[in-house]
């Protein structure tokens, strides 16, 4: 176990800084994830909803409890993305502010439904709370929402209840979402070594469904590798540019 972050923030010393993020999935994965993540002394941010898993109680459920605590206590990030993994679809006219939302979770998944920015508000917030319950200190401020669909006016709701959205660079879609048999393994290792910058937030999943053939740990390690070899380090969204500030403001 590498050794956790300290609570006070240090500057940050890394001259060529990738933000590496994941977001919840079946979490088969999961454990071998972590495992490259302890090895390559890796800290990343993790977004976390309650979602349907290949085992136990939802990703966000008691099975997975300990998995969560053990990666708070390497030093990793934590941050909404919504508890029922709610996909923002449209805007709705009026007021108070209304959105078209489809859910993946909950009584009402896969169903349209038409929420307010108070509800969608309390389901980041939902999310926050379990992640608390589960580490021991309060997430970032931030959320990442689902399919990184949204609208000025979600965000600007997120924003009165205290969250800034968090979405991806270009080049760090990973694209471990991709049908296997359109975008390889090898083929993603080597767009993500040609492509990613200086100062890119990266995203991928705690496993994904549809993909056939694994993107995880079978691309994450040498990507890890790669990335160091080119002069790359990584930091935490508490250490990005644009979110410090916001983190800095409401951390008690």
């Amino acid at each position: 176990m590498f050794p956790a972050l300290a609570r006070a923030e240090a500057p940050l010393t890394c001259q060529k800084p990738l933000y590496l993020t994941f977001d919840t999935g079946h979490m088969a994965v999961a454990p071998l994830i972590a495992d490259v993540l302890r090895r390559q002394q890796v800290r990343a941010t993790f977004f976390a909803a309650q979602e349907r898993t290949q085992e136990g109680d939802g990703s966000l459920g008691e099975h997975w409890a300990a998995w969560w605590r053990e990666r708070a206590a390497e030093g990793h990030e934590f941050a909404s993305h919504t508890w029922d993994h709610v996909v923002w679809k449209a805007d709705l006219p009026g007021e108070p502010q209304r959105f078209r939302v489809v859910a993946s979770g909950g009584g009402q998944a896969g169903r349209p439904q038409v929420w307010t920015g108070e509800r969608y508000c309390a389901d980041i917030g939902r999310s926050a709370q379990r992640l608390k319950d589960l580490i021991g200190r309060t997430p970032l401020p931030l959320f990442r929402a689902p399919a990184g669909r949204t609208s000025d006016r979600l965000l600007d709701a997120a924003r009165r209840c205290g969250y800034r959205h968090v979405g991806w660079s270009a080049a760090g879609f990973l694209g471990d979402e991709l049908p296997s048999e359109r975008a390889s393994n090898a083929q993603l290792l080597e767009q993500a070594l040609r492509n990613i910058r200086s100062g890119d937030i990266l995203m991928a999943h705690l496993g994904i469904w549809s993909r056939r053939d694994p993107w995880a740990p079978a691309v994450l390690e040498p990507l890890l590798v790669g990335l160091r070899q080119r002069g790359f380090c990584f930091a935490t969204l508490r250490e990005h540019p644009e979110y410090r500030e916001w983190i800095r403001a409401r951390s008690g």
